[in-house]
C-alpha cells in the first residue's frame, strides 16, 4: 500500500535571483506555456483546441511556401537578452544556427495566435520584445468576426507598423517573409 506521502506535488524552489533558461526545465509539458521576460517567470494556460487548429494551418500554409533552406517551426523558443519567449510559430532564415533557443538574427518572422489569456501579453510585451531584438516581421491572428483576422506588421525605427488587415476566404499574397498566400477563413 501507498502512503499518502508519495502523493504529494513535487516541491522546488524559485531561483535567487532572475529565472534564466535553464530554470524553465523544472516545469513539466503540461500544456501551459512557460517564458521568461527580462528574468522574471511568465506562465499561460493551455491553450483551446481551436487555438491549435489555427497554428497547425498557419504552419502548413507557411512550409508550403517556403523557399528551400527556410524552416517553418511551431513553439520553438527565442533568446532574446534575459528573456525567453515561446512564439506560436517562428520562421527561420537559410543558415540559421539551429539552437534550441535561437538567436533573433536567424528569425525572419514570428507569429502569435492571440487568445483571451493571451491578448495583453501579444499586443504589447511580445511584439516590443521582438522588435527590440530585431525580428523583421510580426503577424499577430485575432479571433474575428466569424473567421480569424491577421494583421501584418513590418518593423520600422525600432517598432512595428502595421502593414495589413486581412481576413476572409479569398487567399492574399503577402511578400514577407517569402511570397506566400494567407487564407484566414482556412485556418479554423
Amino acid at each position: 500500500m501507498t502512503s499518502p506521502a508519495s502523493y504529494a506535488p513535487i516541491r522546488w524552489t524559485a531561483p535567487e535571483g532572475q529565472w534564466t533558461e535553464p530554470d524553465l526545465h523544472l516545469f513539466p509539458q503540461d500544456g501551459h506555456r512557460y517564458e521568461i521576460v527580462d528574468g522574471s517567470l511568465h506562465v499561460a494556460p493551455p491553450e483551446p483546441e481551436s487555438h491549435e487548429t489555427i497554428v497547425r494551418a498557419v504552419v502548413e500554409q507557411l512550409r508550403a511556401a517556403a523557399p528551400e533552406g527556410w524552416w517553418v517551426c511551431d513553439r520553438l523558443g527565442v533568446e532574446i537578452g534575459d528573456s525567453n519567449l515561446v512564439p506560436d510559430v517562428t520562421v527561420l532564415r537559410p543558415r540559421s544556427s539551429g539552437a534550441i533557443w535561437c538567436d533573433p538574427a536567424d528569425v525572419a518572422l514570428v507569429v502569435e495566435v492571440e487568445t483571451t489569456a493571451t491578448r495583453r501579453f501579444d499586443r504589447l510585451l511580445k511584439p516590443s520584445l521582438y522588435a527590440e531584438a530585431g525580428i523583421p516581421w510580426y503577424w499577430r491572428v485575432e479571433p474575428g468576426r466569424g473567421t480569424p483576422l491577421l494583421r501584418t506588421y513590418e518593423l520600422g525605427a525600432a517598432r512595428y507598423r502595421s502593414r495589413q488587415s486581412i481576413e476572409g476566404a479569398e487567399p492574399v499574397k503577402l511578400d514577407a517573409p517569402y511570397p506566400v498566400r494567407v487564407t484566414p477563413a482556412a485556418w479554423i
